[in-house]
């Protein structure tokens, strides 16, 4: 059982910066991948971002590609979101989550959420 925090999330003017956190707790393993999702009002929850638990093969949406950076800190037990040069239609709830192995298409475990919110 893995139980994941989000944090960091806030109000930020367009062509800001913010720094997600997610603190992951209980069982980890190496092979777990963990992965930045969002959720805008009225959409679906899309993948935003996800690297592997043991470090190294990162993944990007295209939407965020060049502005968005995944990281994570084992020492810490603590995956990052790096957003930058933020726009409005970045704002959504964000999610982090994680699931066992790349094998895998559904993910396990799901923080509660973040808000980000981008004003224009």
């Amino acid at each position: 059982q893995v139980q994941l925090v989000e944090s960091g999330g806030g109000l930020v003017q367009a062509g800001g910066s913010l720094r997600l956190s997610c603190l992951a707790s209980g069982r980890t393993s190496s092979s777990y991948v963990m992965g930045w999702f969002r959720q805008a009002p009225g959409k679906e929850r899309d993948l935003v971002a996800t690297i592997m638990w043991s470090g190294g093969s990162t993944y990007y949406a295209d939407s965020v590609k060049g502005r968005f950076t995944i990281s994570r800190d084992g020492a810490k037990n603590t995956v990052y979101l790096q957003m930058n040069t933020l726009k409005p239609e970045d704002t959504a709830i964000y999610y982090c989550a994680a699931k066992l192995g790349p094998w895998l298409l559904k993910y396990d475990y799901w923080g509660r959420g973040t808000q980000v919110t981008v004003s224009s």
